[in-house]
C-alpha cells in the first residue's frame, strides 16, 4: 500500500503586519512620494524667490512665499493626526495629497505676488498631512520591531529632499521657468495617489466622536500668530513692536488652547500623552533639533551663492556630502535597530555628534576650502541620520494604536515648529551681526569682499548660538527611556513598562 505524503504548502513571505515584503515596498514607495512632496517644497522655492519677486516686482513680499507655506503646514499637522485617528488614515492622506496638488497648480498659475502667497498657503494646508500621515501609516502597516529598516528610508527621503530642493529649484529656474517649481509636483502626486489607492488596505473602526472645533481654532490661531511674530523677527533682524504684539497674542491663545484641551471631550492634542515620558522626551528633542537642523541647512545655500559666488544649481551640488552622511546613518541605523540593537544609543550618539557638527560650522569662512566644508557638512548629515527617524520609532512604540496618528503628528509638528523658530531666530542673529560688522569688514577687506566677510561673520555667530541648543538636545537624549520594540501592532501598555537591559545600563 502506497502512502502519499501530504503536499507542503509554503507559507507566504509576509511581515507580522500581514503584508508581504513586496507589498510593503510598493506601499512605502507611495508614502515616500507623498513625503517627498512636502519636504521638497520646504526648500525648492528658495532658489526661485529672486526670479519670482523680480517678475512680480514685489521684493518686499518674497519672504511670505515661504512663510505662508510654512505657517499652514505647521499648524495643520496636529489636526491631520487627530482626524486620521478618528476617520482613517488612508482617506485623510489622499485628501492631503489632493489639496497639495491643487495648491501647486494654482501657485504655478499665479499672476501676482498676493495670489502666489495665498496659493502657497493652500499648498501648505495639504503638506501638513503628508509627512506626519506617511509616518503614521508606516506605524499601521509595520510592527515596531521591523519598522526601523523601513523608516530609515523615510529619513533618507526627507534629508534628500531638503538638500536637493535648492538644486532642483535652481535647475528648473535656469532651464525652464519658476512656475515649474510648482508644476513638478503634479506627476509625483498623481503617482502617489494611484499607488496608495490601489495597494494600501487599512482596517479602521469608525468612531462617532465630537470634533474639537474650539481647540482647532485656538491651536491654528495661536501658533499662526507665534510663527508670524517669529518670522517678523527674522525679516527685521530684531524684535519689533509688531513682532512683540504677534508673539504676546500667540502665547495667550496657545495657553488658552492648553487650558481648553484639559476639558475637551475629544481633544486635538490629548495632553495625557505628555504623561508618557518617552513622548515628552521625543517631542522636546524634535523641537530643539528641528531648530538646529533647519538653521544648519538654510544658511549653507546662501553661503555658497553669496560668499562663494556659485550658481543656485552648483550650490545644491555642494550640499551633497550632507545628504551622503544622512543617507548612510538613516538607513544603516534603521537596519541595525530592526536586528535588535536598540535605539537609544543612536539618539544619544546622534545628538552628541550634532554638537560637534554645529561647532564645526562656526569655522566656515570666506576662504574655507570646499573639501573642508564637505567634511563638516558630512558630519552634520551623519548626526541627523542617526536620530531623526529614531525619535519617531520610539514615539510610535510607546503609545496606543488609537493615538498613533496624533502622537506621530505631534513629533512632526514640534520638529517643524522648531525649524521655523530656528530659521527666524538664527536668521535674526545673522542679520544683526552682518549689519554690525559691515563697516569694519569693508574697511579691512575692501568694498568688493567686505560684504562677503560680513555675511560669514553673521553666519558663524548664528551657528555659535545654535551650539547651546544642540547641547541641550544631547542632555535630553540621555533621559530617553528605551522601551522594548513590540513584535506586533498590539496595545502598548505592557510594552511601555518593559525596558531592555541595554536601556537600564545606559540610565
Amino acid at each position: 500500500m502506497t502512502t502519499t505524503a501530504p503536499a507542503v504548502t509554503k507559507a507566504p513571505d509576509t511581515s507580522p503586519g500581514g503584508y508581504s515584503h513586496r507589498q510593503i515596498l510598493v506601499i512605502m514607495s507611495g508614502l515616500m512620494l507623498g513625503m517627498l512632496l512636502a519636504a521638497l517644497d520646504q526648500t525648492i522655492v528658495s532658489t526661485a524667490l529672486t526670479t519670482i519677486s523680480r517678475d512680480f516686482n514685489r521684493p518686499d513680499l518674497y519672504s511670505w512665499v515661504v512663510t505662508s507655506y510654512l505657517l499652514t503646514s505647521t499648524v495643520t499637522t496636529p489636526l491631520y493626526g487627530k482626524f486620521s485617528d478618528l476617520f482613517g488614515r488612508k482617506r485623510i492622506f489622499q485628501f492631503a495629497i489632493v489639496v497639495f496638488l491643487v495648491g501647486s497648480i494654482l501657485s504655478g498659475l499665479s499672476q501676482s505676488m498676493y495670489q502666489l502667497i495665498a496659493f502657497r498657503a493652500v499648498q501648505g494646508l495639504g503638506a501638513g498631512g503628508l509627512m506626519s500621515l506617511a509616518l503614521s501609516i508606516v506605524g499601521d502597516v509595520i510592527p515596531p520591531r521591523d519598522r526601523g529598516r523601513y523608516q530609515g528610508y523615510f529619513g533618507a527621503v526627507f534629508g534628500a529632499a531638503s538638500v536637493l530642493g535648492p538644486l532642483i529649484g535652481g535647475f528648473l529656474v535656469d532651464q525652464a521657468s519658476w512656475r515649474w517649481v510648482f508644476y513638478v509636483n503634479v506627476p509625483i502626486g498623481l503617482v502617489a495617489l494611484v499607488v496608495i489607492n490601489r495597494v494600501l488596505k487599512l482596517d479602521h473602526v469608525k468612531r462617532h466622536a465630537k470634533i474639537d472645533y474650539a481647540g482647532a481654532l485656538l491651536l491654528v490661531s495661536g501658533f499662526s500668530l507665534l510663527l508670524v511674530g517669529i518670522s517678523e523677527i527674522g525679516d527685521a533682524g530684531k524684535v519689533t513692536g509688531t513682532a512683540s504684539a504677534y508673539l504676546v497674542a500667540g502665547v495667550l491663545l496657545t495657553l488658552g488652547f492648553v487650558g481648553w484641551e484639559f476639558k475637551a471631550t475629544e481633544p486635538i492634542l490629548p495632553l495625557r500623552l505628555f504623561r508618557n515620558d518617552v513622548f515628552r522626551v521625543t517631542t522636546a528633542l524634535s523641537l530643539i533639533t528641528g531648530a538646529v537642523m533647519f538653521g544648519a541647512i538654510i544658511f549653507l545655500p546662501q553661503y555658497m551663492q553669496t560668499a562663494r559666488g556659485v550658481s543656485p544649481t552648483l550650490s545644491g551640488i555642494r550640499l551633497l556630502p550632507l545628504l551622503a552622511g544622512l543617507l548612510l546613518t538613516s538607513i544603516g541605523s534603521g537596519q541595525l535597530i530592526s536586528r535588535g540593537s536598540g535605539y537609544k544609543k543612536y539618539v544619544v550618539s546622534g545628538t552628541a555628534l550634532l554638537v560637534v557638527g554645529t561647532a564645526l560650522l562656526t569655522q566656515i569662512h570666506v576662504t574655507t576650502s570646499f573639501w573642508a566644508i564637505s567634511g563638516i557638512i558630512f558630519v552634520v548629515g551623519f548626526a541627523l541620520g542617526l536620530f531623526m527617524q529614531t525619535t519617531i520609532l520610539a514615539t510610535q512604540n510607546s503609545v496606543e494604536m488609537s493615538d498613533m496618528g496624533v502622537a506621530t503628528s505631534a513629533v512632526t509638528f514640534f520638529r517643524t515648529l522648531g525649524g521655523a523658530i530656528g530659521a527666524s531666530v538664527l536668521g535674526a542673529v545673522l542679520i544683526a551681526q552682518e549689519r554690525g560688522t559691515a563697516a569694519a569688514n569693508v574697511a579691512a577687506h575692501g568694498a568688493a569682499k567686505g560684504p562677503l566677510y560680513a555675511f560669514t561673520a553673521g553666519m558663524d555667530r548664528a551657528y555659535l548660538w545654535a551650539i547651546p541648543a544642540a547641547v541641550v538636545a544631547f542632555v535630553i537624549a540621555l533621559f530617553l527611556r528605551e522601551v522594548k520594540l513590540r513584535s506586533a501592532n498590539t496595545p502598548a501598555a505592557e510594552a511601555v513598562r518593559e525596558e531592555t537591559p541595554e536601556a537600564v545600563g545606559m540610565l
